[in-house]
């Protein structure tokens, strides 16, 4: 049965996914590239994103490489996709992540601006959708074809998977830092009462790793 997950997404200690001041030369904002200095060391990260072969081991690359698995497609918010606000001025930007983003799959990007899909190389495609978040989750558990649906980001997509209850399984990645503000995971989302609750935890020098699971009553 195809699930939808989050993987992987990291928070400070103050619970913010991505700093102030969000733009090109700064996509994650103030501070937002300290949540991931857990992750970019591990082998996975080397060796799916930058296409290296060495990297680090351990509980987080265990987690890391546990993200990509049985994923057949991808949802992000606009945000994730790129710095660029209202319609679409041209075709021109096509992501952060170059020719070959390290996706593999169709990626279902959530706008409120039409866009023609976008092929990339090694098996990615961003289509973009603009009638909401459960019509973006349909076409996405069509194109996954079985496996599993995973959330990219950010916060505020997350957030809204979240609030309509719809997330099975989330990993967060919680990162000894403080930012003080930003775009907050949890903020006014009652989760417990949503019915997640969690099913692993883990320590680990550079992050606390959460999985959090929805049960039925």
């Amino acid at each position: 049965m195809t699930k939808l997950r989050v993987n992987c997404f990291s928070i400070s200690l103050d619970g913010f996914g991505a700093g102030l001041n969000q733009r090109l030369d700064n996509p994650l904002g103030d501070g937002g590239e300290s949540l991931h200095e857990w992750f970019v060391p591990t082998r996975t990260f080397q060796q799916m994103v930058l296409g290296k072969e060495d990297g680090t081991t351990g509980i987080s690359d265990d987690l890391a490489m546990r993200s990509f698995a049985n994923v057949g497609a991808w949802i992000m918010g606009r945000n994730m996709f790129g710095p660029i606000r209202g319609p679409w001025p041209d075709d021109n930007w096509k992501g952060w992540w170059g020719d070959n983003p390290p996706y593999h799959c169709p990626v279902f990007v959530l706008t409120h601006h039409e866009r023609a899909p976008i092929t990339m190389a090694g098996g990615t495609t961003f289509h973009f959708v603009t009638d909401g978040i459960e019509a973006a989750l349909a076409r996405a558990v069509k194109a996954a074809n079985g496996k599993d649906v995973r959330i990219g980001g950010g916060a505020e997509t997350i957030r809204q998977y979240l609030r309509a209850g719809l997330i099975d399984e989330m990993h967060v990645a919680i990162s000894p830092v403080l930012l003080g503000a930003g775009e907050h995971l949890f903020a006014d989302i009652n989760t417990a009462a949503l019915g997640y609750r969690c099913a692993e935890h883990c320590p680990t020098p550079d992050a606390t790793h959460v999985v959090l699971t929805k049960v039925s009553f």
